[in-house]
């Protein structure tokens, strides 16, 4: 099961988008495309991905690539969770 739904509605309350992330292709550009979506808020997103899943992003594999579309985010999330 994917976890695209759930990182969508976290996106969304993380970054206080007004539902706008819950209608988001899963290819849709992130980084760069949602001003919300700033050094700080990734900082927040992570926490609240990690708290949700009950999982560890390892720092030492979070990049620009990850955090390029929702589709990228969820699938470094399922990846995470196959651990």
């Amino acid at each position: 099961m994917s976890a695209l739904p759930d990182v969508l509605r976290i996106l969304d309350e993380s970054l206080s988008m007004g539902g706008r992330a819950l209608r988001m292709d899963p290819h849709a550009p992130l980084l760069g495309a949602v001003p919300e979506l700033d050094s700080m808020a990734v900082v927040t997103l992570i926490g609240a991905l990690e708290s949700h899943f009950g999982i560890v992003l390892p720092d030492d594999e979070l990049d620009a690539e990850v955090f390029a579309t929702p589709g990228a985010l969820a699938d470094f999330v399922d990846a995470q969770m196959q651990r």
